[in-house]
């Protein structure tokens, strides 16, 4: 999102996350409502959060809570400066507010404690699962979904994975990047390409390539890959991003207070 405002010039973009586009937006590159452009709130495709873990798993992950237990080292990128990491935290989150009765300060206390066994936080999703996959650190990777069916594949004999009880959808988002695509002449183009990606044939390649096809009836299809009873919130259930950002990832919001005490704890 940066890169786009700062000059790069896109015709379409896809992102983690709906609130990287409406930055984009609020610099005057993207019309507002663009997330009525296309269908499923402009995400063509969803993802989940999961582990990965080493083969075996020696460490006996199975949910949540096992991430927050002394002794387990866990990757996650910084939601400061990463769409995905911001997913991880919620889908932390959220198991945090249904394990412990809605009650936020025993699911604050449960953040802390996941975070201080962070032992590596990149600045994106992509670095966390080099740091994980090819550098060999940590116990368990918090990923997304597709990340971690892709390294298992080019892997299969160092890794498993491991579906939480409760995760979040994660919607990566699509936009035509309005002014600039405008004037290239490229507007028609790049919005075909965005429609493009709901059609049969790209659904089945997302669905190929471990992401959830927005497609029902295509995404049962591959119910053999995908756990379809994982019980997943959604960004909704958070006020939508905006609200989402106020409470826990603006400046002195609830992660940085989280960090405080890991830190203090130090």
């Amino acid at each position: 999102a940066r890169s786009v405002i700062e000059g790069s010039k896109a015709d379409v973009v896809t992102l983690a996350l709906a609130h990287d586009i409406s930055l984009i937006e609020k610099a005057g590159l993207i019309h507002d409502g663009w997330q009525n452009d296309f269908a499923n709130d402009s995400a063509p495709y969803t993802s989940t959060i999961v582990f990965l873990v080493r083969k075996g798993n020696p460490k006996g992950i199975r949910d949540w809570d096992d991430l927050a237990k002394p002794g387990v080292s866990v990757i996650t990128p910084d939601p400061k400066s990463s769409g995905g990491a911001c997913w991880n935290f919620l889908a932390a989150w959220s198991w945090g507010l249904d394990h412990f009765g809605g009650n936020e300060i025993k699911t604050r206390a449960f953040m802390t404690d996941l975070y201080r066994n962070v032992t590596v936080m990149d600045s994106g999703a992509r670095g966390s699962t080099t740091t994980f996959v090819e550098n060999g650190q940590g116990d368990v990777l918090i990923a997304w979904e597709n990340e971690a069916l892709y390294s298992m594949r080019e892997y299969p004999d160092k890794f498993d994975l491991v579906v939480p009880s409760i995760s979040i959808l994660a919607q990566p988002s699509v936009a035509v990047v309005d002014r600039l695509a405008r004037r290239k002449g490229h507007e028609e183009a790049s919005h075909e390409y965005l429609a493009y990606l709901y059609s049969d044939e790209a659904q089945e390649l997302a669905a190929k390539n471990g992401f959830r096809p927005s497609n029902p009836d295509i995404l049962r299809r591959y119910a053999d890959r995908f756990d379809l009873k994982v019980k997943l919130t959604k960004i909704s259930d958070f006020g939508g991003w905006e609200a989402a950002y106020v409470k826990f990832f603006n400046d002195d919001a609830l992660f940085d207070k989280i960090m405080a005490d890991v830190n203090g704890d130090a």
